[in-house]
C-alpha cells in the first residue's frame, strides 16, 4: 500500500474549485500519509503572499483559501511551487507564503512520480 500522496494542482483556477484539493490533502495527512501539494500553472498564484487570503471557497465563509492552506500545512502537508511559476507570475522566492517548502522543477516532479513506487498522485 502506498504511503505517500502527491497532489498536482495545475488546472485549478484560483477563483474556484479550491475546496477538494486542500481538504483531501488535510485528510490524507491526518491519516498519516506523507502529502505534498505542487502548485503549477494557474494554481501557482495561490502560493503568492496575499492571493489566497482574498479567496473564499464559498461566498460568506469566514475561512479564506489561505486558512485552508494553513490547516493543511499544520496537518503536515508540504506545499511546493513549480519553478516556471516564478517567472510566469513575476514572483521571487520572497513572494511565496511561509507554508511553501520551496521550488520544484518539472524534472523533479517527473522523477518523483516515476521512481517512487510508494507514491500515488491526484491531479486537479
Amino acid at each position: 500500500m502506498a504511503k505517500k500522496l502527491l497532489i498536482m494542482m495545475a488546472n485549478t483556477d484560483p477563483r474556484e474549485e479550491l475546496g477538494a484539493p486542500f481538504f483531501q490533502a488535510t485528510v490524507a495527512a491526518a491519516m498519516d500519509y506523507e502529502v505534498e501539494v505542487v502548485c503549477t500553472a494557474t494554481s501557482g498564484r495561490l502560493l503568492k503572499k496575499g492571493v489566497a487570503e482574498k479567496l473564499f471557497v464559498k461566498a460568506g465563509s469566514p475561512k479564506s483559501v489561505y486558512d485552508f492552506i494553513k490547516d493543511a500545512h499544520d496537518a503536515g502537508v508540504k506545499f511546493y511551487c513549480c519553478s516556471p511559476n516564478l517567472d510566469l507570475f513575476d514572483m521571487t522566492v520572497d513572494d511565496l507564503i511561509p507554508e511553501c517548502e520551496g521550488i520544484l522543477g518539472g524534472a523533479a516532479v517527473i522523477e518523483k512520480v516515476m521512481e517512487d513506487d510508494d507514491l500515488k498522485v491526484l491531479c486537479y
